[in-house]
């Protein structure tokens, strides 16, 4: 296109032409103008629109570099408010410090809130008393695949953990009938192996409450208060979503007995014992909360946590006997391809002292050695050889743990 109207072409001889053709040319020519001139306002417009675009773009990036320059906000929590100011202990040092705030937030705070503070130990904002996503993490979303029938041996067991656990949350008016409070607490105890992790599976397959599941070795911290944090903020979760069960394996790495011991990490495994301890029969009330533990040192654990109101049913957890030996290697065998030979009465017989763990070990050995042999048949053979290497690598370290708990 031209810069002036004086610069462009006529489309037409002038001289030759006629006062009609003239007209005819210059309308042709104007009608093409005006198709250029509404191809370029679209492209403005376009224009215009990446610019705002990339403007935006510019903005917010200017808004992160700005927030990313700014110097970081630690949290800590209210001890005390007094009227000389706010007391606060900064989390992970545990630094206290006595800060002034205005009238306005000093309304909005309360002792244990939870602030946000700058790098002189100022207020800065209050935060929301959330809990631990440590405590919300270990809430377990989908139901194992365990069910009862996966279990062999153990009927008695079964039955006073279903007594204990399932009974109150599925039928309470029983136990209102009856006039007596529903058993609030079961510990489960025996060797590795024995079964007492596969019970607290298949409580919570079988239940519709809220099932948490933790390790007592998740209780334990560096710093002090953060366990009995995680223990409160644990039973909060399950308080929101009662009714709920709270299976707590290794409970002896918390709840051991207590010593004269002096070392600061004694000391906070005791404080998160105590705040154990209050949250399953405190002052305050446990709300529609049932809770399993496991342990293999029955041995270890405080008097104080083992007395009825806590832990209302201990159960004893055994090695399974010839009979529940037998029903273990079937229930492990059921999906396997057995040769006819194999004679379960008789590997119940072969397989003495093994736990529920031992077996499937020994089951799932006998499919190695099939595979190794190209077979897809198992036969007896292959479960007293694999009987034979159980026993070997166990002679060679009585320590190692096959099993789980």
């Amino acid at each position: 296109m031209t810069d002036t109207v004086d610069d462009v072409d006529l489309p037409y001889d002038e001289e030759a032409a006629s006062q009609q053709e003239k007209i005819e040319a210059l309308q042709e020519r104007l009608e093409v103008l005006e198709a250029q001139n509404e191809e370029m306002r679209d492209k403005l417009l376009d224009a215009n629109a990446e610019n705002n675009k990339f403007q935006q773009k510019l903005e917010r990036l200017t808004h992160e570099n700005k927030k990313l320059k700014q110097s970081p906000l630690f949290v800590a929590t209210v001890q005390e408010i007094t009227d000389e100011g706010v007391v606060i202990k900064q989390h992970g040092n545990n630094q206290e410090a006595l800060t002034e705030v205005t009238d306005e937030m000093r309304d909005e705070l309360e002792p244990d809130a939870r602030v946000a503070v700058n790098n002189s130990l100022s207020i800065v904002k209050s935060l929301d008393n959330e809990t631990d996503v440590r405590a919300r993490v270990m809430q377990v979303d989908h139901s194992p695949s365990v069910t009862y029938e996966d279990i062999g041996g153990l009927e008695e067991q079964m039955n006073e953990v279903r007594e204990t656990v399932e009974m109150p949350l599925e039928r309470p008016e029983m136990f209102d009938q009856v006039g007596i409070e529903p058993p609030s607490g079961v510990l489960l105890y025996g060797p590795p192996g024995t079964g007492k992790t596969m019970l607290a599976k298949a409580v919570a397959n079988q239940t519709d409450a809220t099932f948490i599941k933790m390790a007592g070795s998740e209780l334990v911290h560096k710093f002090i208060g953060e366990g009995a944090k995680l223990v409160r903020d644990l039973f909060e979760v399950a308080r929101e979503n009662e009714p709920a069960v709270i299976f707590i394996d290794e409970i002896d790495a918390i709840a051991s007995k207590r010593t004269d011991s002096k070392t600061s990490g004694d000391a906070e495994v005791q404080r998160t014992m105590m705040q154990l301890l209050s949250e399953m029969d405190g002052f305050s009330e446990r709300g529609d909360i049932r809770i399993i533990a496991a342990t293999n040192r029955f041995d270890m654990l405080d008097p104080a946590i083992l007395r009825p109101g806590r832990f209302d049913r201990l159960i004893e957890v055994p090695k399974p006997e010839a009979e529940g030996r037998e029903l273990i290697f079937r229930i492990h065998t059921r999906d396997m391809n057995v040769a006819d030979d194999v004679d379960f009465d008789a590997l119940a017989e072969m397989a003495e002292d093994a736990s529920g763990a031992d077996i499937k070990a020994v089951c799932t050995e006998a499919g190695m050695f099939a595979i190794r042999d190209d077979r897809t048949e198992i036969y007896m053979e292959d479960f007293e050889e694999a009987w034979g290497k159980i026993q070997a690598e166990a002679d060679e370290d009585p320590d190692a743990s096959r099993a789980f708990a």
